[in-house]
């Protein structure tokens, strides 16, 4: 594995924490997202992370400058991928978003790279057709909070090679992650097979009226002895990715999910209410009622 420069498109909540622990590790990253204003988001995310790492993962203040003076952002995709040997996509999760990015993509990058998605539940099947390199695109999904949560799902599509797969299942170690390598192509991968149900039929107790978050998540708790439940862990993933899921499945016919997007978009997302990273969501932060002991009497 000789990958030194990474691009990750997307500097949102998780993609900019892939971005801090590729530069942690050691790599090179660019940063590519739609305008300034997302570059500027994202680099008070990058200066929010060094203090995270140096509380969280015990890195001193040289291990942190250096990590961020490995990250430059552009808002030009030709330069950010000019010398990429992976891009990591993490923009939207919207097939024709991605379709959008993966053409351009396509068009601009150097032979030599390749293209690794951390879409949350599209298959890789379902964008190849966008990508003019079949053979070296493949997943690497990420958990959010990366530098405590350090999984790396790598999932390949019928096409991809092995070659390929194993070049990134290496990287996913070279960032401090422990792989996991799926050679069959499964929507949701492992960790979203699990929780994707999960946060789904907590939804659906929310949207009918049946209970409350507090409630789901007080039962949750108490019976498996989790430290958070379905609402909090979609706090931690980002409101708007549990938009975006939900609006997908609406738009497949699931009625319950349409009404969970309405409910999301205009409660949570339009008031910037998208979870732990801005401060507030289904709970404020940094000190979340799920976490006090009176929670559960």
């Amino acid at each position: 594995m000789d990958f030194k420069n990474i691009t990750v498109a997307g500097g949102g909540i998780l993609g900019s924490q892939i971005i801090f622990q590729a530069a942690f590790s050691g790599f090179e990253v660019s940063l590519y997202d739609i305008n300034d204003t997302a570059l500027e988001a994202a680099d008070q995310r990058f200066k929010s992370y060094m203090e995270i790492y140096k509380d969280e993962v015990g890195a001193t203040q040289d291990q942190v400058d250096a990590a961020y003076d490995r990250i430059t952002g552009f808002t030009d995709l030709a330069e950010a991928v000019k010398n990429a040997d992976l891009v990591i996509e993490a923009v939207p999760e919207s097939i024709p978003v991605k379709e959008k990015f993966y053409r351009e993509l396509s068009k601009v990058s150097p032979e030599k790279t390749i293209f690794a998605t951390n879409s949350s539940t599209i298959p890789p099947s379902q964008l190849v057709g966008f990508i003019d390199r079949p053979e070296k695109f493949t997943t690497l999904h990420f958990c959010t909070e990366v530098w405590k949560h350090n999984i790396g799902e790598v999932m390949m599509h019928s096409g991809t090679k092995r070659e390929v797969f194993d070049q990134v299942v290496e990287f996913a170690k070279a960032m401090g992650l422990v792989p996991i390598p799926i050679e069959k192509e499964f929507p949701g991968y492992v960790l979203n097979a699990l929780f994707v149900p999960l946060c789904v039929q907590a939804l659906r107790l929310y949207v009918n009226d049946i209970s409350t978050p507090e409630l789901v998540d007080k039962t949750y708790m108490i019976c498996t002895e989790g430290p958070f439940g379905p609402f909090g862990l979609m706090d931690m993933i980002g409101i708007n990715t549990c938009y975006s899921i939900a609006t997908m499945m609406g738009e497949q016919g699931d009625d319950d999910m349409a009404r969970v997007a309405v409910i999301l978009k205009e409660q949570f997302v339009d008031k910037g209410k998208v979870g732990k990273q801005v401060g507030e969501g289904f709970y404020t932060y940094p000190n979340p009622a799920f976490s006090k002991p009176e929670f559960f009497k």
